[in-house]
């Protein structure tokens, strides 16, 4: 939602923006052209692979790179000595590159490690995950954080399969996935596997912790007439965002609904289907 984010932001030169998602760059390369020349992009990403190829791809932009989860905005700003900023955007969805990458484990048909850390010197994989819980856990993770209705039967022949073969890959786990759902008479518009990778993908980034986390601290890093726009993918995330928007005193919100991908854009990129944007505006 590129063109939305853009219109609503509306950056000018000399601004200072935020992008707390980098990911391919899209969303910091379209800013840092419309603030330059004495603005910049302040683009944050806890993704390795996403800075290194920044810094090959935004070279010569006005654009600065942080390594660092977008909760830590306020630190960051204090480590750059800038007291607020005109606007913020989070763009919550993965990456092409990072769905491209077949050593991670974000595709359902990658044969390298389930992995799914955006920082792969951070904390557990994925594989690890679901090597370690018992069905009862690993049931309640996948319903809690994919909302997947058939999380009881998924854990069990998980656990089951990982008796004599342990899961590793992706297209390991997406089989075991596809095989405990039922079939749905004429289709379903997603793969079977997308909740369960969903909700391992939160659980293993915290992602919803880290949402919540940075809704309470963005207001006060925006100065007065700044905007935040936040793209989210799901209904866990979009309920953060909205929550956080209408109880904050802090915020105006611009959008009483939240703004869908165009037709264009869903023909384009049919990831994009399931995209939301909610804008607000620091008073």
């Amino acid at each position: 939602m590129l063109d939305e984010v853009i219109h609503w932001l509306d950056p000018s030169a000399g601004q200072i923006i935020v992008d707390g998602t980098l990911g391919g760059g899209g969303h910091t390369r379209a800013l840092a052209e419309r603030v330059a020349p004495n603005g910049f992009v302040l683009a944050m990403d806890r993704d390795p692979a996403a800075l290194a190829a920044a810094e090959r791809n935004l070279a010569g932009k006005c654009v600065k790179l942080a390594a660092a989860n977008f909760r830590e905005l306020p630190e960051i700003l204090k480590q750059q000595e800038i007291s607020t900023v005109q606007g913020i955007v989070l763009d919550l969805g993965l990456s092409s590159d990072q769905l491209a990458d077949r050593e991670r484990g974000f595709s359902f048909e990658s044969t390298g490690p389930l992995d799914l850390r955006f920082d792969p010197e951070t904390g557990e994989a994925a594989w690890e995950l679901i090597e370690r819980l018992d069905a009862a856990e690993l049931a309640d993770l996948i319903f809690k954080f994919g909302e997947e209705r058939h999380s009881r039967r998924i854990a069990r022949n998980v656990v089951e399969r990982r008796a004599s073969d342990p899961i590793r890959t992706a297209s390991q786990l997406a089989d075991v996935v596809r095989r405990s759902v039922p079939r749905i008479r004429g289709g379903e518009r997603i793969d079977p596997a997308t909740r369960t990778f969903q909700a391992l993908r939160i659980a293993i980034n915290d992602e919803l912790g880290s949402l919540s986390a940075a809704m309470k601290t963005f207001p006060d890093c925006l100065a007065p007439g700044g905007k935040l726009a936040v793209v989210s993918f799901h209904s866990l995330e979009d309920r953060i965002v909205k929550e956080s928007f209408r109880d904050d005193l802090r915020l105006e919100v611009l959008t009483r609904k939240p703004l869908r991908p165009s037709e264009t854009e869903i023909q384009r990129n049919p990831r994009a289907r399931s995209a939301k944007m909610r804008v607000a505006r620091r008073v």
